[in-house]
């Protein structure tokens, strides 16, 4: 972390603590629980005698400033634990004892509070000098939270703030934040009709509208074209396993109660996938492999399940049933440089057809050599896989950043991470190697000596789960899809139902030249139809009267450009035509 997000990390803690002395104040019965800084702020738990209203936050902020104007210094003290626990059973913070407790059970001594004004709160730090450098903050909103995030705990309700160094910075991301409301996927694809929930489905289980579902072919079409161009074959594999192919491979010990467990009558230990490598590795181990074949090259999208906290299920961000857009290679440590190079040459050309190649930065993902019994595979191994993921950042000029502790459970990887409307960033393309899962499935190819040598596997995904990059795509586009991806890209609007007959015939010219058409034959005015059109985000509208008829050509209007005046069907044609080919 840099001494910039430390420093804004410590103010946004220690802000934490002002809102818990404010909320003592104005509740002196409240029963403190945790206050963490989160990205972009903090949050507090409080066990309060009454529920919160949003009114209350004013009030809050209100004496929160009052503090910070004070001037009032974060002073630590330490205690030996026996002294503490007398402290906070006095003071009646029973959530504070708690954790004094099971501090002393990890053998601690001692503990640290901090001391601001007349308020004190257990606290390892570390803390600001003093509130005067506490920067910009605003109370946002409240929600509820079990104790230490356990549903067998008691529910307390968590109020959350933004804070930054500056006024204008604050200011900045409010401005975003209001943006990204307008933006909201869920807010967009209702009134699009690009996906819904159902109760009787289930939550985190979307159903895509056909609407939806043009989005979600073209983008598949649009990355497996280019992937096919790399040399990757589509195959098929089905949406469960016995469950010993996942204690294989570590992924039962790594989701644990995320997997989806199936059983029937006949008693087989199955699960529903939640990811495809397994399946992958298995149709590379059907037939013996040279090192003529290499690299082999696999991709498939389809279904994946992971049993989420229903608490956490939301929108189309976190959901039980993702569709991804997965690619395996298998090759020799040779071919290992160029296979990445060319999945990042093809990570760069569907990300500029986007028009978002210019809005991100790549990781380094690796381990945390502290901590190695979070990875499997060979140390040997994973050096070798970081240096060259570092050879070919420098080589290829992606300015990475090493990320220490980000790697996956079987190696490191490279990471491309787009920042949304909100400011929240995106983990979307990732390459990843892999010496592990091959050797656990005991995979080989026999190399030009005739020896028997497991290859190296590639993890890609180009936009990951289509649910999440769908987020991201409304998000960023705000509904307003470039003319390849729009659900429709034409309405046909006849201002009357005299020139229906002649609308039609548009319509089917339109729909021979393989355009997305909509037809409207409603009883709303022509404005009204216009204004329906423009609200669900179609990029053309064709406005059809006697005019139009007579001369054999069509008005058309462009959501982007507005009134386009009176233009030929086929030159009209070309134009859209080649606007989708080149993906503008």
């Amino acid at each position: 972390m840099s001494k910039e997000n430390n420093n804004l990390e410590t103010m946004r803690h220690s802000l934490s603590h002002v809102l818990a002395a404010a909320v003592l104040d104005m509740f002196p019965e409240a029963k403190l629980g945790m206050g963490p800084a989160i990205e972009n702020g903090f949050y507090y738990d409080f066990d309060l005698p009454r529920t919160l209203i949003p009114e209350d936050l004013p009030i809050l902020e209100k004496k929160m400033k009052h503090m910070v104007k004070q001037n009032l210094k974060f002073e630590r003290q330490d205690a030996p634990i026996a002294e503490a626990l007398k402290i906070s059973k006095k003071s009646g913070q029973t959530y504070k004892t708690e954790l004094i407790k099971n501090l002393e059970k990890n053998g601690e001594k001692s503990v640290s509070f901090y001391k601001t004004g007349s308020f004190i709160d257990l606290c390892a730090g570390p803390h600001v000098e003093s509130t005067k450098d506490l920067g910009a903050f605003k109370l946002s909103h409240i929600s509820g939270a079990y104790w230490k995030g356990d549903e067998k705990h008691k529910m307390l309700q968590r109020i959350y703030g933004y804070a930054f160094a500056t006024q204008k910075e604050l200011d900045e991301f409010l401005k975003n934040l209001e943006e990204a409301k307008k933006r909201d996927h869920r807010k967009i694809g209702k009134e699009m009709d690009l996906f819904c929930f159902s109760e009787l489905v289930g939550a985190g289980l979307p159903l895509f509208t056909p609407k939806g579902v043009v989005i979600i072919e073209e983008l598949k079409k649009h990355v497996e074209t280019l992937c096919r161009n790399f040399g990757f074959q589509k195959i098929s594999t089905p949406g469960v396993a016995k469950l010993d192919l996942f204690e294989i491979s570590g992924h039962k010990q790594k989701f644990g109660d995320e997997l989806f467990l199936v059983t029937s009558k006949y008693k087989e230990k199955l699960a529903l996938r939640p990811v495809t490598c397994p399946h992958m590795t298995q149709v590379y181990a059907s037939r013996p492999r040279s090192y003529r074949d290499l690299p082999i090259r696999y991709m498939e999208s389809d279904k994946m399940f992971r049993a989420e906290k229903p608490g956490e299920v939301g929108g189309l961000n976190r959901v039980y049933a993702i569709t991804v857009e997965d690619g395996h290679t298998f090759c020799a440590v040779d071919q290992v440089k160029d296979e990445v190079k060319g999945l990042v040459k093809i990570i760069k050309e569907f990300y500029t057809d986007l028009g978002m190649f210019n809005e991100f930065w790549v990781s380094l993902s690796f381990r945390d050599p502290k901590t190695p019994e979070k990875y499997i595979g060979d140390k040997k191994d994973w050096d070798t896989c970081e240096k060259i993921l570092k050879e070919i950042s420098d080589e290829m000029g992606l300015s990475a950043r090493v990320c220490e502790g980000e790697a996956a459970l079987y190696g490191p990887k490279i990471d491309f991470q787009f920042k949304a409307i909100s400011g929240k960033e995106f983990t979307i393309p990732t390459v990843q190697l892999d010496f592990s899962t091959p050797k656990r499935f005991g995979l080989t190819y026999t190399d030009k000596n005739g020896k028997d040598v497991a290859p190296v596997m590639v993890h890609r995904a180009i936009l990951g789960s289509y649910e999440r990059f769908l987020v991201l795509l409304i998000e960023h586009f705000a509904g307003h899809f470039p003319l390849w991806l729009a659900p429709v890209q034409v309405k046909v609007i006849p201002v009357s139902e005299k020139f229906e007959k002649f609308a039609k015939k548009i319509e089917a010219e339109l729909k021979d030249a393989d355009l997305r058409v909509e037809f409207d034959s409603s009883d709303e005015s022509v404005g009204k139809k216009i204004r329906n059109a423009e609200l669900q985000k179609i990029p053309y509208m064709l406005i059809l009267g006697e005019k139009e008829e007579k001369e054999g050509k069509v008005a058309v209007r462009s959501h982007k450009e507005s009134d386009l005046g009176q233009v030929d069907l086929k030159k009209l044609i070309e134009k859209l035509r080649k606007e989708i080919e080149e993906k503008k």
